[in-house]
C-alpha cells in the first residue's frame, strides 16, 4: 500500500462580472477644471446646494431629466468653488421659486421706486391731492387751485382766490364736487384754509421742508391754470428768499369793483417785484412774503397750487407769476417768472388757520 498526499483542488481566482457599459471617463477641459458628464459616477459634492435640491424634488414625474439637469448644476457648482461663488449664485437664482423684488415705494415719499425722481412719477402720486378752486363773489367768479392736506378734507390755497367769495365749490382731479367753506385766512402770508362738506377718505399731499430746497433743483408744479384741472409743468428752482408783495384783501380791487369787476386770479393776480409792479396795480394794503422763484411754467389759475419737489412733497404753494399783456388787453402765457410761499411758512401757520386766523 503506497501512501499518498490526497491532491486539493487548486482555486479559481475571483473576476467581478462586466458591467453592461464600459466605465465613463473624466472629460478634462482645462488644467485644474474637470466636468463629469451626468449618467456617470458622479462624485457626491460635500454639499449639495438647496436650491438645485428642492427643485429636483418639485418635479418628481420627470425624474430622469431632473436627475439629469440636477447633475450639470451640480457639476457647475463644484467646477465654479475654484474661481469664487458667482456661480453658486448663479445656480441659486436658476432654480429660485420667485425673484427677489424691490419696495414698491421709496420711504418717507409719495413716488414709488420705479419713478421716483421723473416728473411722471411725482405727477401721478401727488395729482390726486391737487384741485380746482372756483369762488363767487358778486362781481363774477374766479378760479385757483388748492392743495388737500387732510383726507377729511382740509385745503390750502391763496388768500387772494378766495377773498370776498359769498360760494366755494372744489373740483377734485377725479372730477367729484364739493362745496366748500372757509375756515381761516392769513392776509399777511396771502395764505387761507378752507374746509370741503362731508368729504373722507382723500390722498393728503406730503408736506416737505422748504428750509432744505436748493437753486437749481428739479420742481414739478400742479394746478388748475384757465380752469384746465390738474395741469402739470416743471422747471428748476430759480432763486430763493425773493421779496414778492401782492394785495393783502380786496382793497387792491376795490377801484374795479366799482365798474363790476374783481381781480381774478385766471387773469393774473397783481404783484410787486424790485420795486415795479407786475399783472396791475397790488392797491394800498398790501403784503411782503420770501418767495421761491421758479421757472416752472405757472398761468393765471395756477394761484393756490403746488410747487413739489422731485421726492413727491410740498415745498411751496404756488402765488404769483409775471404775465406779459397782449395788445388785446388780456393775460398771455408764462415767461418763466413764478414764485411760491415755502411750505415752512405754511406749516407754521397752519394752527392759526383752523383757529380762524383773521377770518
Amino acid at each position: 500500500m503506497t501512501d499518498f498526499q490526497e491532491q486539493q483542488p487548486q482555486q479559481q481566482p475571483y473576476y467581478p462580472p462586466q458591467p453592461p457599459y464600459p466605465p465613463t471617463r473624466p472629460i478634462t477641459t482645462e488644467p485644474g477644471t474637470t466636468i463629469w458628464p451626468s449618467g456617470g459616477h458622479v462624485p457626491p459634492p460635500v454639499e449639495p446646494p438647496v436650491a438645485a435640491t428642492a427643485a429636483a424634488a418639485a418635479a418628481p414625474g420627470s425624474r430622469r431629466r431632473a436627475k439629469r439637469g440636477v447633475g450639470l448644476l451640480a457639476a457647475v457648482a463644484i467646477a465654479a468653488a475654484a474661481v469664487g461663488g458667482g456661480t453658486a449664485t448663479l445656480v441659486q437664482q436658476l432654480t429660485a421659486d420667485s425673484p427677489v423684488t424691490a419696495s414698491s415705494v421709496v420711504n418717507g415719499t409719495n413716488v414709488s421706486a420705479s419713478s421716483v425722481g421723473t416728473v411722471a412719477g411725482v405727477a401721478q402720486a401727488v395729482s390726486p391731492s391737487i384741485v380746482e378752486i372756483s369762488a363767487t363773489s358778486n362781481s363774477g367768479q374766479s378760479t385757483g387751485s388748492g392743495v388737500i392736506i387732510t383726507s377729511d378734507g382740509e385745503i390750502v390755497t391763496n388768500n387772494h382766490v378766495i377773498s370776498g367769495a359769498s360760494s366755494i365749490s372744489v373740483q377734485l382731479s377725479d372730477g367729484k364736487k364739493y362745496a366748500a367753506e372757509v375756515v381761516g385766512t392769513d392776509p399777511d402770508k396771502d395764505l387761507a384754509l378752507i374746509k370741503l362738506r362731508g368729504a373722507s377718505g382723500l390722498k393728503a399731499a406730503t408736506l416737505g421742508d422748504s428750509s432744505g430746497v436748493k437753486v437749481g433743483e428739479e420742481v414739478v408744479a400742479i394746478g388748475s391754470p384757465e380752469g384746465l384741472t390738474g395741469t402739470v409743468t416743471s422747471g428748476i428752482v430759480s432763486a430763493l428768499d425773493r421779496d414778492v408783495t401782492v394785495a393783502k384783501d380786496d382793497d387792491g380791487g376795490s377801484r374795479d369793483q366799482e365798474q363790476g369787476q374783481r381781480y381774478d386770479p385766471r387773469q393774473g393776480w397783481p404783484f410787486e417785484f424790485g420795486g415795479q409792479q407786475f399783472n396791475g396795480d397790488t392797491g394800498t394794503s398790501k403784503t411782503t412774503y420770501k418767495a421761491i422763484q421758479t421757472d416752472a411754467s405757472l398761468n393765471p389759475g395756477n394761484s393756490g397750487g403746488a410747487l413739489i419737489n422731485m421726492k413727491g412733497e410740498i415745498i411751496g404753494i404756488n402765488s404769483a407769476m409775471y404775465s406779459p399783456s397782449s395788445s388785446s388787453g388780456s393775460s398771455a402765457g408764462s415767461v418763466g417768472l413764478g414764485f411760491a410761499i415755502p411750505i415752512d411758512a405754511v406749516k407754521a401757520d397752519l394752527d392759526s388757520l383752523r383757529a380762524g386766523g383773521d377770518n
